[in-house]
């Protein structure tokens, strides 16, 4: 099958409500471009320099999701182009978003990253710290970026049941935060989860936001750049 082919697949089993983030991480230009002339506009990235690389390479109109984790000392290759930072997971980061934000004149759209699985090799908060960061003077006075929900990753398990059950709980994070934090807020509208392997699940259990990626591009050459 094509990218073209694989990519109307996926969509097929998409509702229209649900954004699809073409996850494009190391692949190349040309793959990127097929599904482009395909009608796909929004692609994820997880390193900075390689995002920052294919936006100045490919059309104005895609809109960029970083999704990986970020350090914030690449925050500043991204800051220009990136339409969303899917992956925010502390204060700092925050803050030094909103610095590169200033320094292009932009507004970036963020979602906080939380742990849900059981696995310790993802990153994320837990309740209590999004409590922290939220009530934090210094958030309060962040002015250059938009929290607009949350993010999170499933366990990579053949349990269909416990990805449900982590699903589950994000979607009570989120409403958690709606009604506590965001009540007022019309941006605070997006819950991504669900990958190739469970989006399907995570439309169930409520995703606003699925990132797909080997299902559209094939499998991954890590040894790409």
């Amino acid at each position: 099958m094509t990218i073209q082919q694989r990519l109307e697949a996926v969509r097929a089993q998409i509702p229209h409500h649900v954004q699809l983030v073409a996850v494009s991480k190391t692949m190349p230009e040309a793959d990127l471009l097929q599904a482009y002339e395909a009608g796909q506009r929004v692609f994820g990235e997880n390193k900075a320099q390689e995002l920052s690389r294919k936006s100045e390479n490919l059309p104005d109109d895609i809109q960029w999701h970083f999704i990986g984790h970020l350090q914030t000392n690449k925050v500043k290759y991204i800051a220009p182009s990136v339409h969303m930072i899917e992956s925010v997971d502390s204060l700092k980061l925050l803050k030094e978003i909103n610095k590169q934000a200033a320094k292009t004149n932009r507004n970036i759209s963020c979602l906080l990253q939380f742990h849900i699985a059981e696995e310790d090799t993802k990153f994320g908060l837990d309740r209590a710290e999004a409590a922290e960061l939220l009530g934090d003077s210094e958030f309060n006075s962040l002015s250059k970026i938009r929290i607009c929900g949350v993010m999170g990753m499933a366990t990579y398990t053949e349990d269909a049941e416990q990805i449900r059950r982590e699903f589950r709980f994000l979607k009570s994070i989120f409403d958690w935060l709606k009604s506590s934090y965001f009540a007022h807020d019309t941006s605070f509208k997006e819950i991504s989860m669900g990958m190739s392997g469970d989006f399907p699940i995570a439309i169930e259990e409520g995703a606003t936001i699925v990132r797909v990626g080997s299902l559209i591009f094939g499998e991954r050459n890590y040894n790409k750049s």
